[in-house]
């Protein structure tokens, strides 16, 4: 993330006052001088848009090659009826700009997929939304290449998720003092590197500096869920069958090519891939029916504002707490259930030999982004 040439003006401190006042000025300019990529802009980007935006990023490039369309205009709000058969990208990023003219906002009509891996090196988060499997992975290898954090997420009616690969992030978190010693070694995937003091009156306040490591989600999606989710009956009854749902239809895209519909075909390999996936994750089938299966399929493609608004502040938060570096980040998986009324987050991470920390690549395998019809451009993974 570049430095702001200049710093921030009184103006600029005044409107921003009561984010200042929650996370301070260093991390009000650090989000002033970030470069956001949004794919997509559908319901969800358009939550996550107006939360980055609202808090003062830098930048926000917006790219979607589609064309508004009525559908659109069920669940947006930077759409208007005028707006039909024009690019969305395009359409939508004078109403984005209008809500904070101190953020820049470009608008890119041309399709993700021509974009070669550099392309991503020039943002310091890229938000992919509503993608397939493989263009998911496709770009988060790219961002790994390039060491810039990813997310992925997306909608399906009551159903969604956010999926995040920071890869290593190092950040900052403020508590009392405590008597009892700090392990160095807190998770699986995070570890204390530091710990300062300052005092506060009469408190002593620790400044501990933290440490993430991440999973691309070509991994995470083949991962076991820890032992934790599965040690006991009880708790994998509590692990949602949206998990297995999300794995069997990233799986059926990429064996067929489309969404899942109610023909008997593609409900027999639907409900053969979820109960694979169900049982690879040492779950207890009896909370994977044929009801769930059912609601599943049938809010597949829509989109519901109130979803969309959980998740896309969600997510929005996220990142803003990635680009401050303060407070603990997504790791690495949040799942949206709106008839459980539930978020539950899984980490999912490979099973190595070694601790993870070590042992994790440092970014996917090269031959992971390949060229589309010999051109360069973001090929199928």
């Amino acid at each position: 993330m570049e430095s702001q040439d200049q710093a921030m003006s009184a103006d600029e401190i005044a409107l921003y006052d009561r984010q200042i006042r929650l996370w301070g000025l260093k991390a009000q300019e650090k989000l002033r001088s970030a470069n956001i990529l949004l794919i997509t802009f559908k319901a969800l980007a358009n939550e996550v848009a107006k939360n980055l935006v609202l808090a003062g990023i830098g930048t926000l490039t917006i790219i979607d090659d589609a064309v508004v369309t009525e559908e659109d205009l069920g669940a947006q709000f930077f759409l208007t009826q005028d707006c039909i058969g024009q690019n969305r990208a395009q359409a939508a990023a004078p109403a984005v700009r209008s809500m904070n003219p101190r953020v820049q906002v470009f608008a890119d009509s041309s399709n993700i997929s021509t974009k070669s891996p550099e392309f991503f090196s020039q943002f310091d988060v890229t938000i992919a939304t509503e993608l397939d499997i493989t263009t998911y992975n496709t770009i988060n290898a790219a961002c790994r290449i390039s060491g810039r954090s990813f997310y992925a997420a997306g909608l399906h009616g009551f159903y969604g998720f956010v999926f995040s690969d920071l890869i290593q992030h190092n950040f900052v978190i403020e508590r009392s003092k405590s008597n009892v010693p700090s392990p160095t070694q807190e998770t699986l995937t995070r570890r204390i590197l530091n710990i300062t003091t300052k005092r506060e009156g009469d408190k002593i306040i620790e400044m501990v500096t933290k440490q993430e490591v991440y999973t691309p989600l070509i991994l995470a999606n083949t991962s076991p869920l820890p032992a934790e989710f599965t040690r006991l009956p009880r708790r994998k009854k509590q692990v949602t069958p949206l998990l297995s749902c999300l794995r069997a239809l990233w799986e059926f895209q990429k064996t067929q090519g489309a969404m899942p519909s109610f023909s008997q075909h593609d409900l027999q390999l639907f409900t053969k891939l979820s109960r694979e996936a169900h049982q690879e994750l040492q779950l207890d089938i009896s909370t994977l029916d044929s009801a769930f299966l059912r609601t599943f399929l049938q809010n597949l493609g829509t989109e519901l504002s109130p979803v969309a608004a959980f998740l896309g502040g969600s997510l929005a938060q996220d990142v803003i707490n990635v680009l401050s570096a303060r407070e603990h980040p997504l790791q690495n998986l949040l799942l949206f259930d709106g008839e459980r009324s539930i978020a539950p987050t899984y980490p999912l991470h490979p099973i190595f030999p070694e601790d993870l920390p070590n042992a994790m690549p440092a970014v996917a395998p090269a031959a992971n982004v390949i060229p589309l019809n010999g051109k360069p451009g973001l090929g199928p993974v």
